[in-house]
């Protein structure tokens, strides 16, 4: 598989790469992964992203805890229990990956991304998933060259916290897609609401949806795939990158 390392301030991190169609340079998107890990369900995404006109990085967030093999999954996740078994360890990985340590990596994974060849402009997009739709939303909050933010089945993303990753859309340039999940306790309604109220408050377009289906929709290798809903987001997504990453003359 397309691979590489990034050198990052904190240590080296294990990269997917997915160069657009054709070889020619194309605009770039930071896929930010869920806390499954860095495994073959991101790589088919982030090929996926890409069959659409665009290079993607996939890199694995939680190098500090071990490779992306190490960090990943090694039951089937759709079997009876495999997947909460899992969460139980990797929610771990999860609240140890702090904000401080992401305003050191996110500048690292962006610059890596428009460092490949294969990317043609500075301006980008991020697509996050669960935890990966915190990160992505405080990708943008750090550059304004970030102009395409796309946050699917994401949880926490509004708290009490001063931290809290909405708060980064107040110094955001980006136009955004988001599609909470309907059963999703750590997204519910009151919090979808005070994300719009965000959005709107910065000025900031956005597709602030709900999709039918549980935490996870999209990730067709565990027990909380929502074939609908994930296709769902995949349109969303390409609409949303189409719109700020391609030229007016495309």
């Amino acid at each position: 598989m397309p691979t590489t390392t990034l050198t990052l301030p904190d240590g080296d991190a294990e990269a997917y790469v997915a160069p657009a169609p054709g070889g020619a340079p194309a605009p770039g998107v930071l896929f930010v992964i869920d806390a499954i890990g860095l495994r073959p369900r991101i790589e088919e995404m982030a090929d996926r992203i890409a069959s659409w006109g665009y290079t993607v990085l996939a890199p694995n967030v939680f190098f500090r805890e071990g490779s992306a093999a190490e960090t990943s999954p090694t039951r089937d996740l759709r079997e009876p229990g495999a997947r909460e078994e899992f969460m139980g360890e990797a929610m771990g990985r999860v609240q140890r990956l702090t904000p401080d340590q992401l305003e050191r990596d996110l500048p690292a994974y962006l610059a890596a991304l428009r460092a490949l060849p294969e990317v043609a402009t500075d301006e980008v997009g991020v697509t996050g998933y669960c935890m990966g739709a915190r990160i992505a939303i405080r990708a943008s909050g750090l550059d304004p060259a970030v102009v395409a933010v796309g946050g699917w089945h994401g949880g926490g993303l509004v708290t009490d916290a001063p931290d809290s990753p909405h708060l980064a859309i107040a110094t955001a340039r980006a136009s955004y897609a988001f599609g909470h999940a309907s059963d999703d306790r750590s997204m519910p309604p009151e919090a979808v609401e005070a994300l719009g109220a965000a959005l709107d408050a910065a000025g900031l377009a956005a597709r602030n949806e709900v999709f039918p289906g549980p935490h996870g929709y999209s990730m067709s290798d565990t027990s909380m795939y929502d074939e609908e809903s994930a296709e769902r987001h995949f349109a969303s997504l390409r609409a949303l990158l189409d719109a700020m990453l391609r030229p007016a003359s495309a």
